[in-house]
């Protein structure tokens, strides 16, 4: 069995504020970085052979710990940046909300990038993580919880409008998905076997 963890970065103070990050490049507060040692602490019993990151700082940072704690180096992809919101970048829940109704909003339409573009991205970045994996091992990805959850439907071959249904992922959660062993019902394929997995910090 193969496995991919896709782990989303640690707290920002724009997500306190509950603030529209998109790909603006905002570091980790101190919660976030107990929650990004925590993480690392954790993930080290799936002994990643890779760790690859979006290149803004928040995923890096997070990143670099569990690359630390695994003895990895962290290696920087732009198409695991968090999706573009366009004109939504900056404001927060409420604001939205009065400036655009009730969401869910297609960034495409306000100078950002729509869900398919996100997920397609993040797709090509996941098919590729999938084909340097040899059998039993492990790779971790970071990556933003809007681009995470895009790219997994796409990558799973399930419909966009099913996001909701997924929720929103946890600052440090983390997604895994393994490849099983064919069986007498299927072949192989990629499943989902956790979501949004959480290690509380202290």
């Amino acid at each position: 069995m193969r496995r991919i963890v896709l782990l989303r970065h640690g707290l920002t103070s724009w997500n306190a504020e509950r603030r529209f990050q998109g790909q603006a490049d905002i570091d980790l507060t101190e919660t976030g970085v107990l929650q990004a040692k925590a993480a690392a602490a954790a993930l080290t019993a799936y002994s990643p052979v890779f760790v690859w990151s979006s290149d803004l700082t928040r995923a890096r940072t997070t990143a670099q710990y569990v690359a630390e704690a695994v003895g990895r180096e962290v290696v920087t992809d732009p198409r695991l940046r968090e999706v573009h919101v366009g004109s939504f970048q900056g404001l927060t829940h409420d604001q939205a909300v009065e400036r655009y109704g009730i969401g869910p909003w297609n960034y495409g339409e306000y100078g950002g990038e729509s869900d398919a573009a996100t997920g397609k991205r993040m797709a090509a970045a996941l098919t590729d993580a999938t084909e340097v994996l040899d059998d039993g091992q492990t790779g971790l990805l970071v990556s933003h919880g809007a681009a995470m959850r895009s790219g997994l439907l796409t990558f799973l071959g399930w419909p966009l409008e099913q996001v909701s249904a997924l929720g929103a992922l946890a600052n440090c959660g983390w997604i895994e998905l393994t490849d099983e062993p064919a069986s007498w019902f299927a072949g192989a394929t990629w499943r989902m076997a956790a979501y949004n997995r959480v290690t509380p910090i202290s």
